[in-house]
């Protein structure tokens, strides 16, 4: 069953504060919670239809895996969000930490993960993020996640893809089609950029997955992004002065909402 369609496509950030033994950690778990849940009410009062949950103030991040602390702390505040709301609720680990959502989403009821490094592999802040979905799509058989969608990212942000430059978008969105991907996601090169409308077109003509848009959603281009792509993920500009890192701006969030008329 397609996971967004014309009432579930506009997804909006959650960025849990940085969590325990991270190196900006300084709200205890209950606060956490609190924080997570009020900017996820606040987000489904603006209209938007989707959630995903990263622990994106958990800088620097560790490569392919975080601890138990991480795993533990995303599970209680993913079960909170969930119990607030039925709208579909995904989340993603950084940095790679791909397993540990999963796990993370099979013992929450979420709908999807946002994967790093699927297919192929790219050179990251973190170092070389090495191509995951064998290993993957396993261990979601084998705990029994299978009802957990699995959105990658193409040649992500935020990366070095010289490795790669042989291969071209559409190949590697053809690859995460034929390693059994659910849905693709675009980005621009960095946290609030947009992606290139060129680089959305050539995916959408080289796959039948669903596209998201990862990355520099505004209301002035949410609209047509949407006319190619099946959903948004919109994080900074909804954010109080448009930077991830601060709280959410229900006006803001408003407004990218009227600009699709949703």
């Amino acid at each position: 069953m397609p996971l967004f369609d014309q009432s579930h496509r506009l997804v909006g950030m959650l960025h849990v504060p940085a969590l325990p033994g991270t190196p900006a950690h300084s709200m205890d778990i209950t606060a956490i919670v609190d924080h997570v849940v009020s900017e996820a009410q606040t987000l489904i009062a603006a209209g938007f239809n989707a959630l995903l949950l990263e622990n994106m103030h958990d800088a620097p991040y560790l490569k392919g895996q975080v601890g138990p602390e991480i795993v533990a702390s995303m599970t209680t505040v993913a079960r909170a969000v969930r119990a607030e709301t039925t709208l579909p609720l995904g989340i993603q680990i950084l940095a790679a930490a791909n397993r540990e959502a999963l796990a993370v989403a099979k013992a929450a009821g979420l709908q999807f993960l946002r994967a790093e490094g699927f297919v192929f592999g790219h050179v990251a802040d973190e170092g070389y993020i090495d191509a995951c979905a064998g290993e993957l799509l396993r261990y979601r058989k084998l705990i029994g996640a299978e009802d957990v969608q699995v959105f990658c990212d193409l040649k992500k942000k935020h990366s070095s893809h010289a490795v790669t430059a042989d291969v071209s978008l559409a190949e590697t969105a053809q690859a995460a089609e034929f390693f059994q991907a659910d849905g693709v996601i675009v980005t621009g090169t960095a946290t609030g950029a947009p992606a290139d409308p060129a680089d959305l077109d050539e995916v959408k003509a080289a796959t039948k997955l669903p596209l998201l848009v990862g990355s520099g959603i505004t209301p002035e281009s949410v609209a047509e992004a949407l006319e190619v792509a099946d959903g948004v993920i919109v994080g900074s500009s909804i954010k109080q002065d448009g930077h991830w890192a601060n709280p959410i701006d229900l006006d803001a969030a408003k407004r990218v909402v009227e600009a699709v008329g949703t």
